[in-house]
């Protein structure tokens, strides 16, 4: 699938879920918003650091860490959590991974005429309680109300900036340890060869619980999403140090994840499939429905990239918090292979190709 400015189509929903069609839709907005500061300040005295063309789940502007996201969620309200819950976790999740503290959150709120009071308040007081938990306000935001049919319900909104910390120096201090160069922040790009993968829970919980629930399919009455914030988390792995590249498996899940490691770092990743965590139900569930829980999103785990030898350490350090309590390392980045490739349970190799679109639409 190749998209052209001048193409006389339209914009279908795999161009907003992850992935392959996701990232020709990227191609066309680079097109008019690449600017091409390289690093260097631009005419305005603004250093870009880390520019939107390096699609990192954050930009760095004078180091200050900025990121927007917007969700549409289906349905609103779901097992774990809701649209409010998402659009917080979320977006603090979005600097967190880029070894940034969040400081502060933006809420703006696009809501269809009609929608019930009670439901809205529902979702702010979702909201608040998840900026609580990540210790992150809302300081500024906007409401705008549509005529019905112009959204579905409602549309959140939510952006949030971050600083540097400590923390992320003597991260970055540890692994110059055992590394020449190193950037000074964790991108897509900074994997390396001998670096391990390690993921801190179990994938494909929110995707999976959110389509049983929408679509009535009951798999598991127990399975929850996992939206949280990890920002107390990640900082917890940073005073251990050794971390070179970090993401939250979103739209597309691990496989999209990895994948984009993969292509940004220029390396080759090799992970084996028996240690990956996935729960029981949330395996069975995809079978039934030929979905790869791989292609999974998720909503509060994360991905990260350690040097090998603080690998031991990073996972020790994630299993001694709640939220990390399952994580394991899954795999290596080796110039063995090209791109993503998966070591089966029967001891063969399959390639993980990014996917198309995430299996599970409408879930961030």
């Amino acid at each position: 699938m190749v998209m052209k400015s001048d193409d006389k189509g339209s914009i279908k929903m795999e161009h907003g879920a992850g992935g392959e069609g996701m990232r020709e839709l990227l191609k066309l907005v680079l097109r008019y918003f690449n600017f091409n500061f390289n690093g260097e300040k631009g005419n305005n005295g603004v250093k870009v650091e880390v520019p939107l063309e390096a699609l990192d789940d954050s930009a760095v502007v004078d180091h200050i860490v900025f990121t927007t996201d917007s969700h549409t969620v289906k349905p609103l309200f779901f097992p774990g959590g809701d649209i409010g819950t998402l659009a917080i976790a979320g977006t603090v999740n979005d600097i967190a991974v880029m070894g940034a503290e969040p400081l502060c959150l933006s809420a703006a709120f696009v809501i269809e005429e009609g929608f019930a009071f009670s439901d809205f308040e529902r979702i702010l007081d979702s909201m608040k309680r998840t900026c609580e938990e990540a210790e992150v306000p809302v300081v500024t935001g906007d409401t705008k109300v549509v005529e019905g049919g112009a959204v579905e319900k409602i549309v959140v909104n939510t952006s949030a900036m971050g600083r540097r910390t400590e923390a992320l120096e003597e991260n970055l201090k540890e692994v110059r340890k055992y590394r020449e160069s190193v950037g000074n922040w964790l991108l897509d790009s900074n994997l390396r060869e001998g670096d391990k993968i390690i993921v801190s829970g179990y994938i494909g919980d929110h995707g999976v619980a959110l389509l049983s629930f929408r679509e009535g399919f009951g798999f598991d009455t127990e399975l929850k999403s996992d939206i949280t914030p990890l920002n107390g988390l990640i900082y917890e792995v940073l005073e251990v140090g050794g971390v070179v590249a970090m993401k939250d498996p979103t739209r597309g899940g691990l496989a999209n994840l990895l994948n984009e490691f993969s292509e940004k770092s220029k390396v080759g990743i090799l992970i084996e499939e028996e240690r990956i965590p996935i729960r029981e139900s949330v395996r069975n569930a995809c079978e039934m429905l030929g979905i790869d829980p791989l292609e999974v999103g998720n909503e509060g785990k994360v991905v990260m990239g350690v040097v090998k030898e603080k690998a031991e350490d990073v996972l020790d350090a994630l299993k001694g918090t709640e939220k990390g309590k399952d994580a394991e390392i899954i795999g290596s980045v080796t110039k063995k292979v090209r791109g993503v490739v998966m070591k089966t349970r029967i001891g063969g190799r399959r390639i993980v190709e990014p996917p198309i679109a995430d299996p599970v639409p409408r879930i961030c």
